[in-house]
């Protein structure tokens, strides 16, 4: 069986947030035909309990902890002209370490680099089969913070996507591929790195179209009557956030005057105190972390994804759709998902937009947009088709004498 080396930013169950549902389901899909050797950091305590259940799909297991908090002033006190603040961010001697003896003990077929912070443990050694797993262009993540943002963190945010773009530039030329989510994404980085542009492509995420499926019967989450308009998305992630108090403020206020029982509901772990402070407006309810999203779908009348900030493919998009309820997004929720807008979920650009697209459809104004948008789901976003374009370039890299050449 051959061996690949799987280096991750975060520990990759469960898997409820994006980048943690696309490890889980590639690590599940790779294990079936690969001796898989996961390195990879712990950031959030709850996560230790999945360890036995990650275990299983590995040939060997290395889980490194780390404190957020930590970290963060470690950056910041090893920061010096040129370097990204996420490099040190994400730097763990007994991860580095174990990579190092573990490349030294074991023949890597293919080394998978999950997230650009991940490519300084490895793109040192020039060798064939690296990947690079880059997902979004995070770079441009920064410096869209920092023009929302007010000096000082404006100057931090801008110096962080413009030093993280030249990273993410030497690091696709050191490998043989760059993956991203979206074929959107793919392009803006080959506008943004031209000299890399034969070695990009993407690969999409998927859905899990058994799991978040209408067939399922779950009991009603929600306390009183509805119409209950859900968001769903890790409170502690700052696009989810400022969606979350954006929309809370500006959009409800406007659909409760068409529907005035209309109930917001903004599900998901680690709310800070701005987002738990919404609960205190009418008809917004905060919940924090919940076992399973998927009831919260099942029972509500529409989803919302009011992003400002997004990059990549939303996978709250996807499974809202997937559970056949309709979808109300902004246009940056909306880049990078192959659906037709109008016919498989809804668009809407500010408040007013979004407002009244949820308005209609509880109104019953748009009765077989959840089915449209199952729909497409099954057509374009099962993980089968993406696995197929996967192994189809994890083969290309296995049989190519140059591959992984260092710039």
């Amino acid at each position: 069986m051959r061996t690949l080396l799987f280096i991750g930013h975060r520990f990759p169950y469960p898997p409820n947030k994006g980048e943690k549902i696309r490890a889980w389901n590639l690590l599940g899909h790779l294990s079936k035909s690969w001796r898989i050797h996961l390195g990879c950091l712990v950031d959030d305590a709850s996560d230790w309990e999945h360890v036995p259940r990650v275990r299983a799909l590995c040939a060997d297991l290395a889980c490194f902890g780390i404190d957020k908090r930590r970290q963060k002033l470690k950056s910041l006190a090893r920061a010096r002209p040129g370097r990204p603040l996420m490099l040190d961010y994400y730097a763990h001697a007994g991860l580095q370490a174990w990579v190092d003896e573990t490349l030294a003990r074991e023949r890597m077929d293919i080394v998978y680099i999950y997230s650009a912070a991940m490519a300084p443990y490895v793109i040192h050694r020039a060798r064939p089969g690296m990947i690079l797993d880059m997902q979004d262009i995070d770079s441009e993540k920064w410096t869209t913070y920092a023009g929302q943002s007010r000096w000082p963190m404006s100057r931090v945010w801008a110096r962080e996507g413009r030093t993280l773009l030249e990273f993410e530039r030497r690091a696709a030329m050191a490998c043989e591929r760059t993956f991203f989510v979206s074929k959107q994404e793919c392009d803006r980085f080959a506008e943004l790195a031209p000299e890399s542009r034969d070695r990009v492509t993407w690969i999409e995420n998927g859905v899990d179209l058994e799991s978040f499926s209408p067939v399922h019967a779950f009991d009603t989450p929600y306390d009183g009557a509805g119409p209950h308009v859900v968001f769903t998305g890790n409170m502690d992630y700052w696009p989810n956030a400022d969606a979350a108090i954006w929309f809370a403020r500006e959009a409800m206020p406007l659909l409760r005057r068409r529907v005035a029982n209309a109930r917001f509901h903004v599900v998901g772990a680690n709310p800070g105190p701005d987002v738990t402070a919404l609960a205190t407006l009418p008809g917004v309810h905060v919940t924090g972390r919940v076992p399973d999203v998927r009831p919260y779908l099942a029972h509500a009348a529409v989803s919302v994804a009011p992003l400002r900030i997004a990059r990549g493919i939303q996978n709250k998009v996807l499974e809202g759709m997937a559970m056949a309820l309709p979808v109300v997004a902004s246009p940056q929720a909306f880049e990078g998902v192959r659906a037709e807008a109008g016919r498989d979920l809804l668009v809407g650009d500010g408040a007013e937009a979004l407002a009244r697209l949820s308005a209609e459809v509880i109104e019953g104004k748009h009765p077989g947009l959840g089915a449209q948008g199952r729909q497409a789901v099954e057509r374009g976003y099962a993980w089968s088709r993406t696995f197929e374009r996967l192994d189809g370039f994890l083969e290309e890299s296995l049989v190519r004498p140059d591959a992984g050449r260092a710039a």
